[in-house]
């Protein structure tokens, strides 16, 4: 049986660093705050919307402010996103091909769920994903199992045959969590030292590599 694939989207399928970092950018000068590099702005991705916010904005900032940045971010992001994110190269071919072959794939990502949604369809319009799935307020993100469990489930697969493959510590974690299989990528937000740190036993450098791992 074919494993089932699921794929991380920001830093795994789409760098949408470029977009993620402007508009917060313009979120924190709205409420007079610094910005901050696009370097700075990759290591807060990952653990979803409030997280990168928060590592963004002083410690301890109040409730108030914190929801007032998530309110313009939300809304300049949904206006925005389409001008900084783009495939990696050669994800559309690997998409193509594992598509071709016969394999079931989904996305799973920390990235509101909405966002999750029209930037997979954007981008990737030829490819069909069993499940698209992205952060919602009433089920646990990553690296919480209940989101690669609801994914699975969505074809009747076990854990132990599903294939998490993303850029970070926060996919590798979930994998273990759920019980299923992991593989890294070294093009995302996360440093291969980091990836190894955190238990990553096959990573892979380039898109084309990943089917030779899946034979």
């Amino acid at each position: 049986m074919k494993p089932f694939l699921i794929f991380d989207l920001d830093g795994t399928l789409v760098d949408s660093l470029p977009g993620i970092a402007a508009s917060l950018n313009r979120c924190l000068t709205a409420h007079g705050l610094p910005g901050h590099s696009n370097d700075a702005i990759r290591s807060f991705i990952g653990d979803g919307l409030t997280t990168l916010i928060r590592r963004a904005v002083y410690s301890g900032a109040e409730p108030a402010l914190m929801e007032s940045l998530l309110h313009y971010y939300k809304a300049d992001y949904a206006a925005t996103w389409e001008e900084g994110s783009e495939a990696y190269p050669g994800i559309h071919g690997l998409l193509e091909e594992l598509q071709t072959s016969g394999f079931s794939l989904a996305v799973l990502s920390n990235k509101v769920h909405d966002f999750t949604v029209s930037m997979t369809l954007h981008v990737f319009p030829s490819i069909h994903f069993a499940k698209v799935l992205g952060q919602r307020d009433e089920i646990p993100h990553k690296p919480d199992p209940a989101m690669a469990f609801q994914v699975a489930n969505t074809i009747g697969a076990a854990p132990e045959n599903c294939i998490i493959i993303g850029d970070s510590t926060m996919d590798l974690l979930t994998a273990s969590s759920a019980g299923m299989k992991a593989i890294a990528v070294s093009w995302g937000y996360h440093d291969r030292e980091r990836l190894i740190a955190a238990g990553a036993t096959r990573i892979i450098d380039h898109p084309s590599m990943l089917p030779t791992l899946l034979v």
